[in-house]
Parts: structure tokens; sequence; C-alpha cells
């Protein structure tokens, strides 16, 4: 099954917000929603289809990555990384996250350079 990655519309809202509420994220409707307006929000979508059935989200916030989100049924397959490239293809300069430790060993895998955060119990990474 092929993937494709591409700027997400006002029609994916809903799915959006499906995956990073049952990734338990932090995500308020209207923020989302005043990000895709801005083009700051990308889904990955399954089958190669632009249409699609949304597997994955990921919000930025400038060149960071504010939350990224998988289909559970998804995870472990490849799409948090294609959300990954494809954003890092689209932004100028470092890519940025800050994450919990539990989703450390996925940003080692992409190649950020990790730190500890500022916010105990947190770590930041940078891709250059």
């Amino acid at each position: 099954m092929g993937l494709a990655v591409r700027a997400a519309t006002l029609d994916d809202h809903g799915s959006a917000m499906f995956l990073l509420d049952g990734a338990m994220l932090d995500a308020d409707a209207e923020a989302v929603r005043r990000r895709i307006d801005a083009g700051s929000v990308f889904v990955a979508v399954a089958g190669g289809d632009p249409d699609g059935r949304v597997v994955g989200v990921c919000v930025l916030d400038g060149r960071e990555i504010e939350q990224i989100a998988v289909r559970r049924e998804r995870r472990g397959r490849g799409v948090g990384t294609a959300l990954v490239e494809a954003v890092d293809s689209r932004v100028d300069g470092e890519l940025t996250a800050e994450f919990r430790e539990s989703v450390r060993p996925f940003y080692d895998s992409l190649g950020f350079e990790v730190r500890e955060a500022e916010t105990e119990g947190r770590f930041r990474g940078v891709l250059r």
C-alpha cells in the first residue's frame, strides 16, 4: 500500500483531530483549523491517492513540529518518517521538535540531534 503526503485541507480537519486526540496530544480544534488555513498542517494518506484515507498528520509552528500522530494500526510502517521527510523538504532552515522520552527513538532514527529541553522530562531535537 502506497503513501502520499500533502498539505491538509479543511476537509481533513476532522481526520486530523481524530488522530491528534487518539495520540492524546493537546490539540485545540480551532488552532489546528487556523494552521490548515496557513498551510502548516500536512497529512499522510493511504494508497498513494491524495484523496485516500488520512493515516498520519503533522502540525507545524514555523519550522517546529508541534504535533505528529499516526493511526495506531499504521505505526511502525514509515508513516511518521514520510511525514517528517516531506515537512523537512518544505521548510527553510532547521526542522525542530520538542518531545517526550518515549518517542525519542523515532527522532533519533531520523537523524535529529537530541538534547534535554528546558521542560523537565522532555527533549529537543534539531534536524540539520
